[in-house]
Protein backbone atom coordinates (compact mmCIF):
# COMPACT_ATOMS: atom_id res chain seq x y z
CA UNK A 1 0.00 0.00 0.00
CA UNK A 2 1.77 3.32 -1.06
CA UNK A 3 1.39 6.29 1.10
CA UNK A 4 -1.59 8.10 -0.36
CA UNK A 5 -4.05 5.07 0.16
CA UNK A 6 -2.36 4.31 3.13
CA UNK A 7 -3.73 8.64 3.98
CA UNK A 8 -6.85 7.39 2.09
CA UNK A 9 -7.55 4.51 4.35
CA UNK A 10 -7.07 6.80 7.51
CA UNK A 11 -8.90 9.36 6.71
CA UNK A 12 -11.82 6.93 5.14
CA UNK A 13 -11.79 5.31 8.65
CA UNK A 14 -12.76 8.94 10.25
CA UNK A 15 -9.49 8.85 12.20
CA UNK A 16 -8.85 11.49 14.42
CA UNK A 17 -5.66 12.73 13.34
CA UNK A 18 -7.10 13.60 9.76
CA UNK A 19 -8.96 16.49 11.86
CA UNK A 20 -8.29 20.11 11.48
CA UNK A 21 -5.19 18.73 8.99
CA UNK A 22 -6.45 21.27 5.70
CA UNK A 23 -9.99 22.19 4.54
CA UNK A 24 -10.13 19.56 2.14
CA UNK A 25 -9.47 16.65 4.51
CA UNK A 26 -12.07 18.60 6.87
CA UNK A 27 -14.69 18.69 4.28
CA UNK A 28 -14.10 15.00 3.34
CA UNK A 29 -14.47 13.60 7.08
CA UNK A 30 -17.48 16.32 7.58
CA UNK A 31 -19.13 13.97 4.93
CA UNK A 32 -17.86 10.82 4.91
CA UNK A 33 -20.97 8.93 6.94
CA UNK A 34 -22.86 11.07 3.86
CA UNK A 35 -20.82 8.91 1.36
CA UNK A 36 -20.36 5.95 3.22
CA UNK A 37 -24.36 5.83 2.95
CA UNK A 38 -24.84 6.72 -0.33
CA UNK A 39 -22.05 3.85 -1.84
CA UNK A 40 -23.97 1.08 0.68
CA UNK A 41 -27.12 1.76 -0.56
CA UNK A 42 -25.78 1.71 -4.09
CA UNK A 43 -23.63 -1.68 -3.02
CA UNK A 44 -25.46 -3.36 -0.41
CA UNK A 45 -22.04 -3.92 0.69
CA UNK A 46 -20.03 -2.41 3.83
CA UNK A 47 -16.75 -3.78 2.28
CA UNK A 48 -17.24 -2.25 -1.23
CA UNK A 49 -18.48 1.01 0.44
CA UNK A 50 -15.37 1.32 2.58
CA UNK A 51 -13.63 0.80 -1.23
CA UNK A 52 -15.20 3.62 -2.82
CA UNK A 53 -14.61 6.30 -0.07
CA UNK A 54 -10.93 5.14 -0.45
CA UNK A 55 -11.40 6.29 -4.25
CA UNK A 56 -13.54 8.64 -3.77
CA UNK A 57 -10.70 10.72 -0.90
CA UNK A 58 -7.89 10.05 -3.51
CA UNK A 59 -9.87 11.63 -6.35
CA UNK A 60 -11.02 14.32 -4.03
CA UNK A 61 -7.23 14.96 -2.74
CA UNK A 62 -6.25 15.71 -6.59
CA UNK A 63 -8.76 18.24 -7.56
CA UNK A 64 -8.45 22.45 -7.50
CA UNK A 65 -10.75 23.12 -3.95
CA UNK A 66 -11.21 26.58 -4.80
CA UNK A 67 -13.20 25.95 -7.89
CA UNK A 68 -15.86 23.65 -5.73
CA UNK A 69 -18.66 25.74 -4.74
CA UNK A 70 -20.79 22.65 -2.86
CA UNK A 71 -18.29 20.17 -0.99
CA UNK A 72 -21.06 17.88 -0.49
CA UNK A 73 -22.83 17.65 -3.50
CA UNK A 74 -18.90 17.28 -5.41
CA UNK A 75 -17.78 14.60 -3.05
CA UNK A 76 -21.60 12.62 -3.76
CA UNK A 77 -21.18 13.07 -6.93
CA UNK A 78 -17.74 11.67 -7.13
CA UNK A 79 -18.74 8.53 -4.74
CA UNK A 80 -22.13 7.96 -7.20
CA UNK A 81 -19.91 7.22 -10.37
CA UNK A 82 -17.47 4.89 -8.52
CA UNK A 83 -20.40 3.14 -7.15
CA UNK A 84 -21.82 2.51 -10.22
CA UNK A 85 -18.56 0.95 -11.71
CA UNK A 86 -18.71 -0.87 -8.61
CA UNK A 87 -22.04 -1.38 -8.70
CA UNK A 88 -21.73 -2.81 -12.15
CA UNK A 89 -19.51 -5.42 -11.44
CA UNK A 90 -21.20 -6.82 -8.04
CA UNK A 91 -24.51 -7.60 -10.55
CA UNK A 92 -21.89 -10.25 -12.49
CA UNK A 93 -20.79 -11.80 -9.31
CA UNK A 94 -24.45 -11.79 -7.38
CA UNK A 95 -24.98 -13.88 -10.59
CA UNK A 96 -22.28 -16.84 -9.50
CA UNK A 97 -23.56 -16.37 -5.59
CA UNK A 98 -24.57 -19.68 -3.97
CA UNK A 99 -27.98 -19.24 -2.44
CA UNK A 100 -29.73 -16.04 -2.22
CA UNK A 101 -27.85 -13.00 -1.81
CA UNK A 102 -28.62 -10.63 0.88
CA UNK A 103 -26.98 -7.32 2.10
CA UNK A 104 -24.13 -7.11 4.20
CA UNK A 105 -25.96 -6.15 8.38
CA UNK A 106 -24.66 -3.18 9.97
CA UNK A 107 -24.50 -2.38 13.59
CA UNK A 108 -25.85 0.71 13.66
CA UNK A 109 -26.99 3.34 16.90
CA UNK A 110 -30.06 3.08 18.29
CA UNK A 111 -31.17 6.70 17.12
CA UNK A 112 -30.84 5.74 13.08
CA UNK A 113 -34.14 4.59 13.32
CA UNK A 114 -35.74 8.58 14.84
CA UNK A 115 -34.81 9.40 11.30
CA UNK A 116 -37.53 7.35 9.60
CA UNK A 117 -36.78 7.99 5.88
CA UNK A 118 -33.24 7.03 6.58
CA UNK A 119 -33.50 3.99 8.45
CA UNK A 120 -36.19 2.67 5.52
CA UNK A 121 -33.80 3.86 3.29
CA UNK A 122 -30.92 1.22 4.94
CA UNK A 123 -33.53 -1.67 5.67
CA UNK A 124 -32.92 -4.73 4.95
CA UNK A 125 -36.11 -5.21 2.79
CA UNK A 126 -35.18 -1.65 1.36
CA UNK A 127 -31.97 -2.71 0.37
CA UNK A 128 -33.44 -5.92 -0.94
CA UNK A 129 -36.41 -3.58 -3.52
CA UNK A 130 -33.27 -1.37 -4.82
CA UNK A 131 -31.72 -4.74 -5.89
CA UNK A 132 -34.52 -5.23 -8.41
CA UNK A 133 -33.81 -1.55 -10.18
CA UNK A 134 -31.22 -1.11 -13.31
CA UNK A 135 -27.78 0.81 -12.10
CA UNK A 136 -28.87 4.06 -13.07
CA UNK A 137 -32.55 3.72 -11.79
CA UNK A 138 -31.05 2.44 -8.02
CA UNK A 139 -28.46 6.04 -8.13
CA UNK A 140 -30.91 8.05 -9.15
CA UNK A 141 -33.77 6.79 -6.68
CA UNK A 142 -31.23 6.91 -4.04
CA UNK A 143 -30.28 10.58 -4.53
CA UNK A 144 -33.26 11.95 -5.05
CA UNK A 145 -35.86 10.66 -2.74
CA UNK A 146 -33.04 9.67 0.38
CA UNK A 147 -30.64 12.53 -0.04
CA UNK A 148 -32.75 14.97 -1.87
CA UNK A 149 -30.41 15.86 -4.27
CA UNK A 150 -31.52 18.17 -7.07
CA UNK A 151 -32.21 16.89 -10.75
CA UNK A 152 -29.04 18.86 -12.23
CA UNK A 153 -26.92 17.38 -9.53
CA UNK A 154 -28.15 13.86 -10.24
CA UNK A 155 -27.50 14.40 -14.05
CA UNK A 156 -24.03 15.43 -13.58
CA UNK A 157 -23.42 12.27 -11.21
CA UNK A 158 -25.36 9.78 -13.32
CA UNK A 159 -24.36 11.34 -17.15
CA UNK A 160 -27.96 12.21 -18.07
CA UNK A 161 -29.71 15.18 -18.62
CA UNK A 162 -32.15 16.52 -15.65
CA UNK A 163 -35.00 15.64 -17.94
CA UNK A 164 -34.03 11.97 -18.23
CA UNK A 165 -33.09 12.07 -14.61
CA UNK A 166 -36.49 13.35 -13.87
CA UNK A 167 -38.14 10.48 -16.01
CA UNK A 168 -35.86 7.90 -14.47
CA UNK A 169 -36.90 9.12 -10.98
CA UNK A 170 -40.40 8.63 -11.43
CA UNK A 171 -40.43 4.98 -12.60
CA UNK A 172 -38.06 4.11 -9.96
CA UNK A 173 -40.40 5.95 -7.08
CA UNK A 174 -43.40 3.68 -9.03
CA UNK A 175 -40.86 0.37 -9.24
CA UNK A 176 -39.93 0.79 -5.13
CA UNK A 177 -43.79 1.61 -4.02
CA UNK A 178 -45.21 -1.21 -5.50
CA UNK A 179 -42.66 -3.85 -3.84
CA UNK A 180 -42.00 -1.44 -0.67
CA UNK A 181 -44.05 -2.52 2.53
CA UNK A 182 -47.45 -0.51 2.81
CA UNK A 183 -47.32 0.38 6.21
CA UNK A 184 -44.68 2.83 8.41
CA UNK A 185 -43.59 -0.11 11.54
CA UNK A 186 -42.48 1.90 14.75
CA UNK A 187 -39.59 0.76 16.29
CA UNK A 188 -41.20 0.08 19.41
CA UNK A 189 -43.71 -2.18 17.69
CA UNK A 190 -40.84 -4.01 15.85
CA UNK A 191 -38.92 -4.57 19.65
CA UNK A 192 -42.33 -5.85 20.97
CA UNK A 193 -42.87 -8.77 17.89
CA UNK A 194 -38.68 -9.50 17.86
CA UNK A 195 -38.95 -10.22 21.63
CA UNK A 196 -42.29 -12.11 21.81
CA UNK A 197 -40.62 -14.25 18.74
CA UNK A 198 -37.19 -14.59 20.50
CA UNK A 199 -39.57 -16.08 23.44
CA UNK A 200 -41.34 -18.75 20.98
CA UNK A 201 -38.43 -19.40 18.80
CA UNK A 202 -36.34 -20.42 22.64
CA UNK A 203 -38.91 -22.44 23.97
CA UNK A 204 -39.07 -23.75 20.60
CA UNK A 205 -43.81 -22.37 20.65
CA UNK A 206 -44.38 -23.96 17.51
CA UNK A 207 -47.83 -22.71 17.43
CA UNK A 208 -46.63 -19.47 18.56
CA UNK A 209 -44.32 -19.14 16.12
CA UNK A 210 -47.25 -19.38 13.69
CA UNK A 211 -49.66 -16.85 15.02
CA UNK A 212 -46.60 -14.20 14.38
CA UNK A 213 -45.52 -15.07 10.66
CA UNK A 214 -48.09 -14.49 7.67
CA UNK A 215 -48.89 -17.81 5.83
CA UNK A 216 -46.85 -16.77 2.76
CA UNK A 217 -43.71 -15.67 4.91
CA UNK A 218 -40.70 -15.92 3.10
CA UNK A 219 -37.08 -16.61 4.55
CA UNK A 220 -33.89 -16.10 2.78
CA UNK A 221 -30.98 -17.32 4.14
CA UNK A 222 -27.61 -16.08 3.09
CA UNK A 223 -24.40 -18.77 3.88
CA UNK A 224 -22.88 -17.57 0.95
CA UNK A 225 -21.65 -21.28 0.09
CA UNK A 226 -18.89 -21.52 2.74
CA UNK A 227 -22.03 -22.27 5.70
CA UNK A 228 -24.76 -24.24 5.78
CA UNK A 229 -27.92 -22.29 4.65
CA UNK A 230 -31.21 -22.70 2.47
CA UNK A 231 -29.95 -22.51 -0.97
CA UNK A 232 -33.89 -21.73 -2.10
CA UNK A 233 -36.27 -19.12 -0.46
CA UNK A 234 -38.53 -21.04 1.91
CA UNK A 235 -41.82 -20.13 1.81
CA UNK A 236 -44.70 -21.01 3.54
CA UNK A 237 -45.47 -20.85 7.80
CA UNK A 238 -45.57 -24.48 8.17
CA UNK A 239 -42.26 -24.66 6.64
CA UNK A 240 -40.45 -21.39 8.27
CA UNK A 241 -41.65 -22.25 11.79
CA UNK A 242 -40.45 -25.59 11.22
CA UNK A 243 -37.01 -23.99 10.40
CA UNK A 244 -37.21 -21.66 13.49
CA UNK A 245 -38.17 -24.31 15.87
CA UNK A 246 -34.18 -25.33 15.15
CA UNK A 247 -32.85 -22.46 16.77
CA UNK A 248 -33.52 -23.63 20.69
CA UNK A 249 -30.02 -24.07 20.88
CA UNK A 250 -28.96 -20.56 19.75
CA UNK A 251 -28.19 -17.60 22.14
CA UNK A 252 -30.99 -14.72 20.42
CA UNK A 253 -29.75 -10.87 21.41
CA UNK A 254 -31.81 -7.89 20.05
CA UNK A 255 -29.90 -5.38 17.92
CA UNK A 256 -30.20 -2.54 16.02
CA UNK A 257 -29.61 -3.53 12.55
CA UNK A 258 -29.60 -1.34 9.48
CA UNK A 259 -31.71 1.09 11.17
CA UNK A 260 -34.11 -1.66 12.59
CA UNK A 261 -34.38 -3.84 15.95
CA UNK A 262 -33.46 -7.47 14.68
CA UNK A 263 -31.50 -10.51 16.69
CA UNK A 264 -28.14 -11.79 16.60
CA UNK A 265 -27.54 -15.15 17.34
CA UNK A 266 -24.84 -16.58 18.72
CA UNK A 267 -22.90 -19.91 19.26
CA UNK A 268 -20.00 -20.93 21.20
CA UNK A 269 -19.73 -17.43 21.90
CA UNK A 270 -19.24 -16.44 18.51
CA UNK A 271 -21.61 -14.63 15.78
CA UNK A 272 -23.69 -17.08 13.66
CA UNK A 273 -26.35 -15.11 12.18
CA UNK A 274 -28.10 -11.99 11.79
CA UNK A 275 -31.97 -11.95 11.52
CA UNK A 276 -33.95 -9.11 10.62
CA UNK A 277 -37.65 -8.92 9.71
CA UNK A 278 -40.45 -7.69 7.59
CA UNK A 279 -43.56 -6.53 8.92
CA UNK A 280 -46.77 -5.83 7.49
CA UNK A 281 -50.05 -6.06 9.11
CA UNK A 282 -48.82 -6.99 12.25
CA UNK A 283 -47.10 -10.35 10.95
CA UNK A 284 -43.78 -11.15 10.09
CA UNK A 285 -43.71 -11.69 6.13
CA UNK A 286 -40.19 -11.15 5.45
CA UNK A 287 -37.18 -12.80 7.21
CA UNK A 288 -33.58 -12.45 6.40
CA UNK A 289 -30.92 -14.54 7.89
CA UNK A 290 -27.41 -13.48 6.99
CA UNK A 291 -24.95 -16.32 7.73
CA UNK A 292 -22.48 -15.82 5.44
CA UNK A 293 -18.98 -15.07 7.67
CA UNK A 294 -17.54 -12.69 5.58
CA UNK A 295 -20.71 -10.36 6.06
CA UNK A 296 -20.83 -10.56 9.43
CA UNK A 297 -16.92 -9.16 9.94
CA UNK A 298 -18.13 -6.19 11.00
CA UNK A 299 -21.37 -6.62 12.99
CA UNK A 300 -19.72 -6.78 16.28
CA UNK A 301 -18.90 -2.63 16.18
CA UNK A 302 -21.19 -0.21 15.35
CA UNK A 303 -20.95 1.77 11.53
CA UNK A 304 -22.46 5.39 11.31
CA UNK A 305 -24.95 6.16 8.90
CA UNK A 306 -25.99 9.30 7.73
CA UNK A 307 -28.07 11.88 4.96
Amino acid sequence: MDERTEQAADVTRHSPHAGGADPATEAFVAHRNVLFTVAYEMLGSAADAEDILQETWLRWANIDHDTVRDPRAFLVRITTRQALTRLRTLRRRKESYVGPWLPEPLLTTPDVAEDIELADSVSMAMLLVLETLAPTERAVFVLRDVFDLGYDEIAQAVDKTPTAVRQIAHRARTHVAARRPREAISPAQTRQVLAAFQQAVETGDLQRLLDMIAPDVVLLTDGGGVVQAALEPVVGAETVAIVLSRLTSAALRPAHVNGHPALILRKGGEIDTVLAVRLEGGLITGLYAVRNPEKLSRIDRETAVGR
